[in-house]
C-alpha cells in the first residue's frame, strides 16, 4: 500500500536539521522548528492538497526564502497567495514575494491549485534556507551557492534530503529546476552522479523573471506550461 504523500512531506519537514559550519554572519532558517504557526499552516496545506498517494513530478528551487517558504512553510507561496488561492490564513505575519506571484500565475494558467498540486510537488534542492545579517535586526536571503564552502558543505544534506523525498511518490522520469545557472549546474552535477532523474529540465527562476523580465512575463508563463505539460 502506497503511503500518503502529504503526511510524508510533513514528517520530512519536521525532521529537517542542518548542523554545519556556516560562513560568518550566515544563519540557517528552519521555520518548521522555529515557528509553531508555520507548522500549523503547512500541515493544513499539505493535508488539503496532498492527502493521497498520487505520483507527482518534482520542481526544485534553490533554498527557502524569508517571504515565501520562510513565512508559510510552503515553497514559493507567500501569505497573500496562501490566502487568496489556497484559502489558508495567517495571523502573525503578512508577506509579499514576487516569485510567488509568478508561480501562482502559472498555477492559475495550468488550471488552478488543485489541478497543479495533484501533479506537482515543489521543493528546494536545499530544503532549509539561509539568511545573512547585514545590520542590527536586519536579515536578507542568502543562497547556498553564494559561498563555495557552504555549497560544498551542504552537499551530503542535499543528497540525503532528495533521496528521502523521492520516496514520497516522485516521478523520476523528469524533474524541473528553477534556475538555469548556478542552481541548475549544482543539481545537474548531483543528478549525473546519482542518476535520480532521467531528465532534468531547467526553467528561468521566478525571481529572475519578475525582477528582470516582467514585461515579457506572459511568454515565460507559456514556457512553463509547455514544459509542465510535456509527456
Amino acid at each position: 500500500m502506497k503511503k500518503n504523500f502529504g503526511e510524508q512531506v510533513l514528517k520530512f519537514n519536521k525532521s529537517l536539521s542542518l548542523d554545519i559550519k556556516l560562513p560568518k554572519g550566515i544563519s540557517v532558517m528552519n521555520s518548521f522548528r522555529e515557528n509553531l504557526e508555520i507548522r500549523l499552516i503547512s500541515t493544513e496545506f499539505y493535508r488539503k492538497y496532498y492527502s493521497d498517494n498520487y505520483q507527482r513530478r518534482i520542481i526544485l528551487g534553490i533554498n527557502p526564502g524569508r517571504l515565501g517558504a520562510g513565512a508559510t512553510g510552503i515553497p514559493f507561496t507567500d501569505t497573500k497567495r496562501l490566502l487568496s488561492h489556497c484559502g489558508i490564513s495567517t495571523k502573525s505575519v503578512q508577506t509579499h514575494e514576487p516569485s510567488s506571484v509568478l508561480v501562482y500565475d502559472v498555477i492559475n494558467a495550468f488550471g488552478g491549485v488543485e489541478a497543479f498540486y495533484n501533479q506537482f510537488y515543489i521543493t528546494s534542492i536545499c530544503p532549509l534556507g539561509f539568511v545573512k545579517n547585514v545590520a542590527p535586526n536586519k536579515e536578507i536571503n542568502y543562497n547556498y551557492y553564494d559561498d563555495a564552502a557552504l555549497e560544498k558543505s551542504i552537499r551530503p544534506f542535499v543528497i540525503k534530503s532528495l533521496e528521502q523525498q523521492l520516496k514520497f511518490g516522485v516521478d523520476r522520469e523528469i524533474a524541473f529546476c528553477f534556475g538555469t545557472g548556478k542552481n541548475h549546474k549544482f543539481i545537474a552535477g548531483i543528478n549525473k552522479e546519482f542518476g535520480f532523474f532521467k531528465k532534468l529540465f531547467p526553467l528561468e527562476h521566478p525571481r529572475y523573471i519578475m525582477q528582470y523580465k516582467s514585461k515579457t512575463k506572459e511568454s515565460y508563463i507559456t514556457k512553463y506550461l509547455e514544459a509542465f505539460t510535456m509527456i
